[in-house]
């Protein structure tokens, strides 16, 4: 398929990258040019402006939109909206608000444009791993665009199927998943990112106590001089509490067991606040992710052992700097 990518940073230029890897061809646009000449010389269609990129797709045309949230991807959508023609389609596989898709598909619907909301989780290492894909939209209008889809996703892999799946969607177990109308992507990827603060939470406070045994404050008969790097490699196998998280926390330690080379400050993106708020509206206690996310807020003045676990996790799957001290990731509360 042919279809256009409006940014270009850790994620979009390795989406784009395996798309062309996959057989699509890809026109892109990014306000760093270099961004844009770099996919060039890879077989990518540079473009100086979203005008030049949708003028060098051929109808219907499919724009996957993948910007920070916010005022941002709300200017490119609102210019796309203004470029396309009736059949198009815009894709946004950034972390938007899932209210704000609702919206967005609203005011683009006027125009007889249509609007996909594509959760996508991968971070950096997407392109070798695939992206788990959640997808809100029209069931139509999102099986038009499953050759993108399935060519992002990961893939069944060597993970067997789970008994008893027979009759249900099988594109799920290749990693992409139609959940339901504009904005049931987002909102699901919401809750993703907040269940990943809780478990990334669990991780570092484990950590944490493990390191700790060490203390000059215990007695000398209860000190154990745990090795965390290695502590990390075994319960990669076979441990009940495995996964991709304690994988790349493993990688973090074998660099640099004492992590001195993060100061603890943990940002937060959005997702966690929003999960949060969710709760409320849905009258649903969430005692591990409320408790994560405040842990966050704390980090970025008290920072621990733990909070620079929790920095490393960041950098190693998304590429994610810490941030300054006394400035988080902030998003304002949404209505």
């Amino acid at each position: 398929m042919d279809i256009g990518v409006i940014g270009l940073g850790r994620m979009g230029g390795n989406i784009v990258r395996r798309l062309m890897d996959g057989g699509h061809r890809c026109a892109v646009f990014d306000v760093n040019p270099q961004a844009v000449a770099d996919l060039a010389k890879e077989g990518a269609t540079p473009a100086a402006s979203i005008e030049e990129l949708v003028a060098a797709l051929p109808a219907p045309r499919a724009v996957w939109v993948m910007l920070p949230e916010g005022k941002i991807t709300g200017d490119a959508i609102a210019t796309l909206g203004e470029t396309l023609a009736p059949g198009d389609v815009v894709i946004d596989g950034g972390n938007s608000f899932y209210k704000d898709d609702i919206r967005r598909a609203a005011e683009l619907a006027e125009k007889q444009v249509m609007f996909v909301d594509a959760g996508t989780s991968g971070g950096i290492w997407g392109r070798e791993r695939g992206y788990c894909l959640m997808i809100g939209g029209d069931e139509e209008v999102v099986r038009r665009l499953d050759p993108i889809f399935a060519t992002l996703a990961p893939g069944r892999g060597e993970i067997p199927p789970t008994p008893g799946r027979e009759a249900r969607d099988p594109r799920v177990e290749q990693g992409y998943m139609r959940c339901g109308p504009v904005g049931a992507g987002h909102f699901v990827k919401m809750v993703h990112n907040g269940i990943e603060y809780g478990l990334m939470q669990a991780y570092a406070e484990g950590f944490d106590v493990l390191r700790s045994k060490g203390s000059a404050e215990l007695p000398e008969d209860r000190r154990y001089q745990i090795d965390v790097a290695d502590v990390a490699e075994l319960w990669r196998r076979g441990s009940v509490v495995s996964s991709w998280l304690l994988d790349l926390t493993a990688i973090a330690l074998a660099d640099d067991p004492k992590l001195d080379g993060f100061a603890g400050r943990v940002a937060d993106s959005g997702e966690g606040r929003w999960t949060i708020e969710a709760a409320i509206e849905e009258a649903v206690p969430v005692d591990v992710l409320a408790t994560a996310l405040f842990a966050r807020f704390r980090s970025r003045v008290d920072n621990s052992f733990a909070d620079r676990i929790l920095s490393a996790m960041r950098r190693q799957f998304g590429g994610h700097a810490e941030a300054p001290a006394g400035v988080g990731e902030t998003k304002k509360v949404r209505t």
